[in-house]
């Protein structure tokens, strides 16, 4: 095995940020929402990042994370630590407290609507996407990153401040709505943004910091020449700043590629590499000129996925990278944002998955161990059996997947479905509803947890959980909507909801990770093979539609969704779980058709996530990814209408993918990028029902009528009105009444406007 003198370096990339008893987002919503100040909040803020702080000292690192912390996004952190305001919340600057500022621009507000909120690089966590354009200037405002620094020097830690590179901050970005220069990139700015850096690093080495990381994840993507030409550019001149700490880039999420030779020649002193998502062999590294120089931090435990690292195998890897690039430090794939906190504190994983399972901590103390393994050489105690996460195979599941045919994955023609449809459900042009859920009370989430905490009987929480169904229902009749939803109030998480009614799947008590802003969910760990063992959401479906004469439809989540907010199996290909999922959704469709439901909605929103950062890949991805939502859906009567719900994207090979799934109904998630989904429907690309969300769910602004019959309007131009939904672009779990009502009211009110103009055409 290698050695070296000094010993192996041990850090990560990044670490959670929402406390460990989600104290982060109890605090955010208590001042949001009036109950409590601003100092309290920071309060909890610097307790977080001291604890932090401490808690990864402790364990032996030779290098701690700094500038992790975020009060809700660090994308937005990074865009206005350089000043970089959206011109259009430029009014603001002045009126409001610099937080409040902050929040408006995640959240918005009557007059401001929020910064577009966009998926990171295929993970479950959003940022709030930064807003440039031709006349913004930059103006460093370091105090938090120094205030931060200096804290942790008091205690004897220090810190490697993470900031997000200048490369892919600007790519990270969007053109500004109010930009007028035609051919404006952001890009553009490099330039000018540049200097920032330098006075940053300036700064942090006055105050004593000997390294600062610099997070460049989007060159993990395919990347055009001027891009690559901007990165070298970059790195070319912030490698000659005049006072400056050492230089750590790091490439999470993906391979480097053409990258990875431009920050080897440069004059850096170190790269990041996750290996887990881009694996490199030693011969591959050996062969980039000049890397052999850098310090690698070789990113071997996986920051995105809960399993163990099997260490045998890590440290013959580790070994093989020593003997190229010697001056190496172990770390992770990524920041640990993506994984709970502590594995230790969770009592109701069964035994045979708990012992192949790592979260945050236990992370640490892997790449820690890995190190320091690595150092002694102590291959009696690390240089173990294999180990491998498999389970008990399910004979029943295998042999039904085994008995598919292409037929089971067709439905009758459209056309045929569509008249069906009509001829049952009746419904008039621009139909307007929801995408399933309804705010969820403090009062519903008591009942909730004290049923599974055994203090109420099964029967009183169904009687509970009805009388809110009911006054859902009563509620949408009341505003006039025309397809209903129960408003999924017996469901935590809509994921998590399915995973504990399966078999395959853990689900934690603790296992919270952040989303975005306060929002958290807990990842069930899908492990085995699936089984349902009896109808999920059937009682709940047909207790709503016995209330009322509109339709309700049934919710289900979609098979590549279940699969991608997950954490995965990784002992067979994703396809073949994905169609054990699709299987268990295809058999709940069957019951519910059987309970006389007209309606059933398959929601795919993570379809999109699971698409390869880079192109090789896309075209297989996207195959299997339709045809397991093929399957899921390909037994449903040509009478039942099949929706589904999707995050946007604009490119060609996701609108084809889209149009694959072959849904009679396609609701998109496209509020702040409608124009895509307009354009796609000019272009006849989707051709079937499409309801581009016309407000975005997760903002507390309301959107006036004049303003959702424009954007109905446009879409009607292109489009058979009888095949376009008005629909808000997501669930309404997150809001409050208050907020939903009079959204809703004026949703039905443009609806019927546009249907009042068409109708002498019908």
């Amino acid at each position: 095995m290698a050695s070296n003198a000094t010993g192996y370096g041990s850090s990560i990339l990044g670490y959670p940020r929402i406390g460990t008893r989600r104290e982060l987002k109890r605090a955010l919503e208590s001042y949001w929402h009036g109950t409590s100040t601003r100092d309290e909040l920071v309060a909890v803020a610097r307790e977080i990042q001291e604890d932090t702080w401490s808690e990864l000292a402790a364990t032996g690192l030779t290098q701690v994370p700094g500038n992790t912390f975020s009060y809700y996004d660090h994308v937005l952190d990074n865009a206005l630590l350089f000043g970089a305001v959206p011109e259009r919340f430029r009014p603001l600057v002045g009126e409001l407290d610099p937080l409040d500022f902050y929040f408006t621009l995640c959240r918005g507000r009557e007059d401001f609507p929020p910064l577009e909120l966009v998926r990171w690089f295929g993970s479950n966590y959003h940022y709030r996407q930064p807003e440039l354009d031709e006349d913004t200037t930059f103006a460093l405002n370091s105090a938090a990153v120094l205030d931060e620094f200096e804290r942790a020097k008091a205690k004897g830690i220090e810190l490697r401040p993470v900031v997000l590179g200048p490369v892919s901050l600007l790519l990270l970005s969007k053109v500004s709505p109010t930009s007028q220069q035609d051919g404006f990139s952001t890009l553009d700015l490099l330039d000018a943004l540049l200097p920032e850096y330098e006075k940053l690093f300036e700064q942090l080495a006055k105050a004593g910091a000997t390294c600062v990381q610099l997070d460049e994840p989007s060159f993990t993507e395919d990347r055009s020449e001027d891009e690559l030409a901007a990165l070298k550019r970059a790195y070319d001149v912030l490698a000659q700043a005049p006072l400056r700490p050492r230089l750590l880039v790091t490439g999470p999420y993906g391979h480097l590629g053409a990258a990875l030779p431009i920050l080897a020649a440069s004059k850096i002193e170190a790269i990041g590499l996750d290996l887990i998502n881009g694996r490199i062999s030693a011969d591959e590294l050996a062969a980039v000129p000049g890397l052999k120089r850098k310090r690698i931090y070789a990113g071997v435990v996986d920051g995105r996925n809960v399993w163990r690292a099997d260490r045998r195998r890590v440290l013959e890897y580790l070994d093989s990278i020593a003997a190229v690039a010697p001056d190496l430090v172990v770390s992770t794939s990524c920041s640990l944002l993506h994984v709970p906190y502590d594995l230790l504190v969770e009592y109701d994983i069964p035994g045979d998955v708990a012992d192949r399972l790592a979260f945050a901590k236990q992370k640490v103390g892997e790449v820690v161990s890995l190190a320091k393994a690595l150092t002694t050489g102590a291959e009696e105690k690390w240089r173990v059996p294999p180990t491998s996460v498999h389970f008990k195979q399910k004979h029943t599941v295998r042999a039904r997947i085994n008995a598919l045919k292409p037929e089971h994955r067709v439905r009758a023609p459209y056309e045929q479905r569509r008249a069906a449809q009509q001829e049952r459900l009746n419904l008039p042009p621009v139909p307007a509803t929801t995408l399933g859920s309804f705010p969820q009370t403090d009062e519903i989430r008591k009942v909730r947890h004290d049923l599974g905490e055994g203090r109420i009987s099964y029967d009183d929480y169904v009687k509970r959980i009805r009388e809110e169904i009911e006054s859902t229902i009563r509620l949408q009749e009341d505003i006039g909507l025309d397809v209903l939803v129960h408003g999924e109030h017996e469901r935590n998480d809509m994921i998590q909801y399915f995973a504990e009614l399966l078999e395959g799947f853990a689900t934690t008590h603790f296992g919270w990770v952040q989303a975005y802003g306060s929002r958290c969910t807990r990842p069930p760990i899908l492990y085995g093979d699936i089984v349902r063992p009896k109808p999920m959401t059937v009682e709940w479906i047909a207790f709503a539609q016995s209330l009322t004469d509109k339709p309700v439809k049934g919710m289900l989540t979609g098979p590549v969704t279940m699969l991608a907010r997950s954490y995965m199996r990784q002992d067979q290909p994703l396809h073949e779980t994905a169609d054990q999922l699709a299987l268990a959704i295809r058999d709940e469709i069957a019951d519910l058709e059987r309970a006389g439901i007209a309606i059933i909605q398959v929601d795919e929103p993570a379809i999109r996530e699971l698409l390869p950062l880079r192109q090789d890949g896309r075209a297989e991805y996207l195959d299997w990814a339709v045809d397991a939502f093929r399957l899921a859906t390909g037994g449903a009567k040509p009478e039942t209408q099949i929706h589904t719900h999707l995050t946007y994207s604009g490119q060609q090979s996701v609108v084809e993918a889209i149009e694959r799934l072959d849904a009679d109904v396609t609701a998109i998630v496209a509020t702040r990028s409608i124009r895509w989904v307009l354009e796609a429907i000019k272009d006849h690309a989707l051709t079937h029902g499409v309801g581009p969300g016309v407000y975005e769910s997760r903002s507390a602004r309301i959107p006036d009528i004049d303003e959702l019959d424009e954007l109905l309007t446009e879409a009607a131009e292109s489009v058979d009105p009888d095949r376009l939904w008005a629909n808000p672009d997501g669930g309404l779990k997150t809001r409050h009444h208050w907020q939903l009502e009079p959204s809703l009211r004026n949703l039905v009110a443009a609806a019927r406007r546009l249907r009042r103009r068409v109708a002498p055409q019908q």
